[in-house]
């Protein structure tokens, strides 16, 4: 019958053919479920910070000047048992302790608010004090070069690819330069990405090393004179394998000896699961190229 076949009939899309019982409706109801299951996660993922640290409210609701030195042992373990440095939770209670004996805080919701405050200005501290995120450093002369590093599956390829296509919105033309030499089709990755944010690939060799193949692609594009930035990607190395970190030093001295000041920024990217691991990262890094 006529209703039936309109209840089976269908469309092709691509060469794929879609019935008429697909709707907007179920696949918002789809994507809206796995969004919660997502959110369902993380929340239970940091379930037992949270407890630690509402134990605060607790110690602060009994707050007694009389009690300071008391409340601050409470809140320094407090702090400790949710990932706080020791010197960064010193330093916080040292802060409070101050302003206590100055007379600036007098109840334990100003204690809280003193906390929160804390924090916050520790995050400031480098973007010299200000709110929001550092800006890059990029040479007046264009162009400029990014050089992105980290540890294995931290997600440098990837950041790569979302930070070429933020530079294409704003009108930027960019080269992208596949010093990945180790990982297993890195390149071919990469590639995608160029394709996706209408960047231009670096011309690459199998095989090259990566210093010669970074230095290569800086004159590649010094010769095009119309790339504004160069972002390049390295291999994912452990920050406690000398000969690896050695090799990234390298990297940025080939840069360097093509073009003056090269690279003029290097990004670290963190994997924000691996905790306080990522300070002796961050601290490596730096210590060798200067994130």
């Amino acid at each position: 019958s006529s209703s039936s076949s309109s209840s089976s009939s269908g469309r092709k899309l691509g060469g794929v053919r879609v019935t008429s019982e697909f709707s907007i409706g179920k696949l918002t109801s789809v994507l809206a479920k796995k969004t919660q299951g997502d959110l369902d996660r993380v929340f239970k993922g940091t379930s037992k910070t949270r407890d630690k640290l509402s134990y605060m409210d607790e110690v602060l609701a009994l707050w007694r000047l009389e009690d300071l030195e008391d409340t601050l042992d409470e809140l320094e373990e407090t702090l400790l048992s949710v990932d706080f440095g020791p010197s960064t939770a010193q330093n916080i209670l040292d802060d409070i302790k101050k302003k206590v004996e100055e007379g600036k805080i007098k109840t334990g919701a100003e204690v809280k608010g003193a906390l929160k405050q804390a924090i916050v200005d520790i995050l400031q501290r480098a973007n010299g004090g200000k709110a929001g995120a550092a800006p890059l450093t990029l040479c007046a002369v264009s162009p400029s070069v990014i050089l992105v590093v980290g540890v294995n599956g931290g997600g440098k390829t990837t950041t790569v690819g979302k930070l070429s296509h933020r530079f294409a919105n704003e009108g930027a033309k960019v080269m992208l330069v596949p010093g990945d030499t180790f990982r297993a089709a890195a390149a071919e990755q990469l590639a995608t990405w160029a394709e996706r944010s209408n960047a231009v690939m670096a011309t690459y060799k199998e095989g090259i090393k990566p210093g010669a193949l970074c230095y290569q692609a800086v004159d590649e594009a010094c010769k095009m004179g119309d790339v504004d930035i160069i972002l390049a990607d390295t291999s994912g190395r452990l920050h406690t394998n000398c000969d690896l970190m050695d090799e990234l030093v390298g990297v940025k001295k080939s840069i360097g000896k093509r073009m003056e000041g090269a690279p003029h920024e290097v990004l670290l990217v963190l994997d924000g699961t691996t905790g306080l691991n990522m300070l002796n990262q961050a601290r490596e890094f730096n210590s060798a190229v200067g994130v």
